[in-house]
């Protein structure tokens, strides 16, 4: 059974910084990119980062370039996103998606991002 589980999200202050993880199972990690997007209320969903399957190639939507890492483990079949100046309208629901050569993918189920004072 293929899973996706997201979790890192939270509440934290302008400025601040999450790491957000995607631990995956049920499909072979090493055949697949992962991506992150995230969805504001209201609004369509958006891809902000990008890493190859072998993760060598890394791409960034341009609203979070500099701020935002993505990278992964193979090891523990996880990817991550490390998201720092967090800014109020970073605030969304964050997902993992993961995506063959033939554009197979597989979702996660999201985890609140909210940034707040």
């Amino acid at each position: 059974q293929v899973q996706l589980v997201e979790s890192g999200g939270g509440l934290v202050q302008p400025g601040g910084s999450l790491r957000l993880s995607c631990a995956t199972s049920g499909f072979t990690f090493s055949n697949y990119a992962m991506n992150w997007y995230r969805q504001a209320p209201g609004k369509g969903r958006e891809m902000l980062a990008y890493i190859s399957r072998t993760g060598d190639t890394t791409n960034y939507a341009d609203s979070v370039k500099g701020r935002f890492t993505i990278s992964r483990d193979s090891a523990k079949n996880t990817v991550y996103l490390e998201m720092n100046s967090l800014k109020p309208e970073d605030t969304a629901v964050y997902y993992c998606n993961a995506r063959d050569i033939r554009g197979k993918a597989y979702w996660g189920q999201g985890t609140q991002v909210t940034v707040s004072s």
